[in-house]
């Protein structure tokens, strides 16, 4: 078991590392300008303040952290490496939203083990355990995606903290490297990133696959299909989780009608790694192939409105509409949505009424 001082050590190689990590980032987001970059770095800016004045269940807090900084070093490696000057195609880009996501969820299990917090007086151990378990399986995702073996203990803070500094300095030369970059360049590379979604008759979101086994849901199925055959409706797909949402979208995607009438234009983004409006933007502009910027809104709205008639399905966007601070901006962003005539819109959201919908309800 380690000791007292190891841990200290630990925790002390970490505090040094994720400080130079965190300001690579930083550079990174301030160049870039991709959303999720910047939700990163200031999750982890705060993470870096609690993590020094966690006092319980320090060794599983530090353990977390271990790994978190071994995914943010992969996350700046895949910016670097890339030759399409960090621009990430919509695989890459899902993930890192994903990690996004769980390292949310990992600030929140690190501030409730301070030794001075609010936080933890409103989950119960049960809460607290299931917020681990998620924490790790999140963790688990990424390092599987970004082939990362969990991380072992970190104690040679020397080589830590040179790794971390050739990091940073690799991520001012790729700056500095786009700053002698033409816009027809980057347009360039943007198409490259892009080129080998588009080669199929599926657009770059990279449409899931039909659903192998699809029973029970024949009438919901029709309902939308027919529904989808008119003049671009707002469909809202309603039930509890586990009742077969996700699995009846993708049906819907891949009927033939749906297929006939959209063509290539259809577009299904998981919606549950967003956090709030400017990730939701981040995650539908990634699949549309747009250029990344801090806040794709307009963007996305300035697309749909130029494009052919497309069908734009939003799995689980109940995730990142439901907590009340977001609930305003998300529902501000699909009213501009839903202004745009020709573009058939399908989620999965409880009780948004700004907008005449039709009503698809999932029961047990």
């Amino acid at each position: 078991m380690p000791t007292h001082i190891d841990t200290r050590v630990r925790l002390n190689t970490l505090i040094t590392c994720f400080a130079i990590t965190v300001d690579s980032l930083e550079v990174l987001a301030n160049s870039l300008k991709a959303g999720f970059l910047e939700a990163i770095v200031n999750t982890t800016q705060s993470l870096l303040k609690n993590i020094e004045t966690v006092k319980k269940n320090k060794r599983t807090c530090i353990e977390l952290m271990e790994q978190t900084h071994e995914l943010l070093d992969a996350i700046i490696i895949v910016h670097v490496k890339s030759d399409t000057g960090g621009i990430l195609p919509p695989s890459t880009l899902n993930h890192i939203g994903k990690f996004t996501e769980t390292l949310h969820k990992i600030h929140t299990f690190v501030e409730a083990h301070q030794s001075s917090t609010k936080v933890r007086q409103f989950f119960c151990q049960g809460e607290m355990n299931t917020l681990l378990k998620d924490c790790k399986n999140g963790l688990a995702q990424g390092l599987n995606f970004f082939r990362l073996q969990s991380t072992s203990i970190m104690t040679n803070v020397s080589k830590m903290q040179a790794e971390a500094k050739q990091r940073h300095q690799e991520v001012l030369d790729m700056i500095n490297g786009l700053s002698d970059t033409t816009s027809s360049d980057r347009a360039s590379m943007m198409s490259r990133v892009y080129s080998q979604s588009q080669n199929s008759s599926q657009s770059i979101s990279m449409l899931p696959s039909e659903p192998k086994i699809f029973h029970g849901r024949e009438s919901e199925l029709s309902n939308i299909v027919k529904l989808l055959g008119g003049e671009a409706p707002r469909i809202a797909i309603l039930g509890t989780g586990g009742m077969g949402k996700t699995s009846l979208a993708r049906a819907v995607l891949h009927h033939p009608e749906t297929t006939a009438k959209y063509t290539q234009h259809r577009y299904f983004v998981a919606c549950d790694s967003a956090t709030s409006k400017v990730e939701l933007a981040a995650l539908i502009g990634a699949h549309l192939g747009l250029k990344p910027s801090k806040d794709l809104t307009g963007a996305v709205v300035k697309f749909f409105v130029t494009a052919p008639l497309s069908l734009l399905i939003l799995d689980n966007l109940e995730t990142v509409w439901e907590p009340m601070e977001c609930r305003h901006d998300i529902e501000e962003f699909l009213s501009l949505l839903t202004d745009v005539q020709h573009i058939a819109l399908v989620k999965g959201q409880p009780k948004y009424t700004g907008h005449t919908l039709f009503w698809v309800h999932c029961n047990p």
